[in-house]
């Protein structure tokens, strides 16, 4: 047996390392030849410390799901919608606070229930009806109910006037106000005239439905009190008008 540390054994020692080199080099095909990448493993519920090597895996667990996130809790975190902003704390209000107090004297009005309307109007304009605790007020344009520098009510006025006068029966209204409009186009006495024949007509076809309960108010206001402006046609069509208003019952 060779002595140790002689030439005979530093020979069989480094033939051994050489042999234990080359099986651990076969065991595996050089890198070179292996042109798919392995992916990075982690276990679910746990933070991925690197992103993976596969661009189409979805990050597991706690990892950022969108590029440049981090994990829950940490700053730029990106959180549902809902989770955004806290409430503020509601702000104390001093009742002795000088700008709440009343003038020395002064007294709170009466309270009372608003006058709320609500508005409806067919897509033409033709017409509109207005609803408030007061009352209820049907406006029709003239073009719909008469022909032009006319007070004889067409064929369509009818229908027109019938649901009036039923929404009048409903309410159980006995006084019915019939106002005439016109532009300003002619002369005032001329509008005046008009508008008042327009309403008398109306009134007449309310007449016929309603009966004998129920008084009307007609007038007729020429160009006074437009309601668009009558610089344009289509401002000077709305200001042709009639009205029909009746109070509500208490």
């Amino acid at each position: 047996m060779a002595a140790p540390g002689s030439p005979t054994s530093r020979i069989a020692l480094t033939t051994s390392v050489c042999a234990v080199l080359l099986v651990a080099a076969g065991g595996a095909p050089a890198a070179a030849d292996d042109p798919t990448p392995q992916p990075t493993l982690s276990a679910p519920g746990v933070p991925t410390p690197l992103p993976t090597d596969d661009p189409t895996g979805i990050p597991t667990g706690l990892a950022p799901s969108l590029p440049g996130e981090k994990g829950p809790g940490d700053p730029g975190f990106s959180e549902p919608p809902d989770n955004i902003g806290d409430s503020e704390t509601p702000v104390k209000v001093d009742a002795e606070a000088d700008g709440l107090r009343l003038a020395s004297g002064a007294k709170l009005a009466e309270p009372k229930v608003l006058d709320i309307k609500f508005v409806t109007e067919d897509l033409g304009g033709e017409q509109r009806r207005e609803d408030s605790t007061a009352k209820t007020k049907f406006t029709l344009q003239a073009e719909v109910l008469f022909s032009k520098n006319s007070a004889e009510l067409n064929s369509g006025a009818k229908a027109r006037i019938k649901t009036i006068a039923d929404e009048i029966e409903k309410q159980g209204s006995t006084e019915v106000n019939v106002f005439g409009f016109t532009d300003d186009l002619g002369s005032y006495e001329h509008g005046r005239t008009l508008s008042k024949k327009r309403a008398t007509a109306v009134q007449a076809a309310l007449a016929q439905q309603l009966g004998s309960d129920v008084s009307f108010n007609v007038r007729g206001y020429s160009e006074d009190y437009p309601v668009a402006d009558n610089s344009t046609e289509e401002g000077r069509a709305k200001n042709r008008r009639v009205e029909v208003s009746f109070p509500k019952k208490d």
